[in-house]
């Protein structure tokens, strides 16, 4: 993250930091502790425009897209000292729409926790953080998820402090440094991609709005089919591909089959790496075009020609569940391992009764 100005500050706490604090010494004069100041922003046009860095999951330009998506509304958590930005951290606060009661709630999700300036000791900082997040979303939504946290050890005791609990996960990602990616699949996976392609089925990135919409509508009808899945409307995936022509953020692969749509995926970039978000094919129409499959090797293929270490696969389930797309993932030649993901309820005797089963 650059180091910036502090200025249009909204919303500031102050908080001393009790990691900067410096030991009085015979020699020297006794040094005032260094104060944190923690400022929230729920409007883009409030951020400053020095507030940049590497990772996307907490980006000014993920904010500005969810703030233009229909029924997300983020929040955005900065920390600075003395003058300078040395911490942030993003939660979106979405509706969460389901088929049985209650049937409309409100959930915060974060992915990862935070990004943090070279040299800062990120598990201090993330405490203030974790604090302010947790105060402020817990006044507007019903459940606060961390997800996708690279180190699962990473501030256990700051968020039991927050009365968090945590639920085992798993991760899957394709290494893309060392060898082809067609090198470490199994056999019957490259034999797959080999016929779709040779029976008619073709890959391309999103070219038109009218692509976009085809798939949206494709995968609005597969994730429908999904209780446990959720996705965006239509306009975030239009902006995911084309707000910001000068750096790339996202794209959509789309998978045709005379002049159809069958499938196609949504990728995003960060830090080096290829997160793959949403995948979708018509498997049971077209057998032999295999469009699940094709869906995900456009991800994992344009990754790698264009030089990213790893891409992960997002949201691959519980690891004591059967779980059939964590299974299909895995035969591209993934590496599997655990992780954890962090829950917070508002209701405080839900979550200790939560607590209880899982701590």
């Amino acid at each position: 993250m650059r180091i910036f100005p502090r200025h249009s500050l909204s919303s500031p706490r102050e908080i001393r930091s009790s990691a900067s604090m410096t030991k009085n010494d015979n020699s020297l004069a006794p040094q005032p502790m260094s104060k944190i100041t923690i400022s929230t922003y729920s409007r883009s046009r409030d951020i400053p425009p020095e507030v940049a860095g590497d990772n996307l999951f907490h980006s000014r330009e993920l904010f500005t897209i969810c703030e233009r998506t229909p029924g997300y509304t983020p929040l955005l958590f900065v920390a600075w000292r003395d003058g300078k930005a040395v911490g942030k951290l993003l939660g979106v606060i979405r509706k969460s729409i389901r088929l049985f009661p209650p049937s409309l709630i409100r959930r915060c999700e974060v992915y990862g926790t935070g990004e943090y300036a070279p040299g800062e000791h990120a598990e201090s900082l993330f405490r203030l953080l974790l604090g302010e997040l947790t105060r402020t979303a817990l006044s507007r939504c019903f459940l606060i998820e961390f997800r996708n946290l690279s180190n699962p050890l990473f501030a256990y005791r700051e968020f039991r402090q927050n009365k968090y609990f945590p639920i085992n996960w798993l991760r899957i990602h394709n290494s893309l440094h060392s060898k082809p990616p067609m090198e470490r699949m199994s056999a019957s996976r490259r034999r797959q991609i080999k016929r779709a392609l040779a029976c008619g089925a073709s890959i391309h990135v999103a070219r038109s709005t009218e692509e976009v919409q085809e798939f949206f509508h494709l995968l609005r009808k597969y994730y429908a089919s999904k209780i446990r899945k959720h996705f965006p409307g239509m306009n975030f995936f239009l902006q995911l591909v084309r707000e910001y022509p000068d750096r790339e953020i996202g794209r959509i692969y789309i998978i045709r089959y005379k002049e159809k749509v069958i499938g196609g995926s949504v990728c995003v970039f960060s830090g080096g790496n290829a997160y793959l978000w949403f995948s979708a094919g018509l498997r049971k129409s077209y057998p032999r075009q295999c469009p699940g499959v094709l869906a995900v090797w456009a991800a994992i293929d344009y990754a790698y020609r264009h030089g990213y270490d790893h891409i992960e696969f997002m949201d691959v389930g519980l690891p004591f569940q059967q779980y059939g797309y964590r299974n299909f993932i895995l035969r591209f030649g993934g590496i599997q391992y655990g992780t954890r993901r962090w829950f917070r309820f508002r209701w405080n005797w839900l979550n200790r009764l939560i607590t209880r089963f899982y701590i």
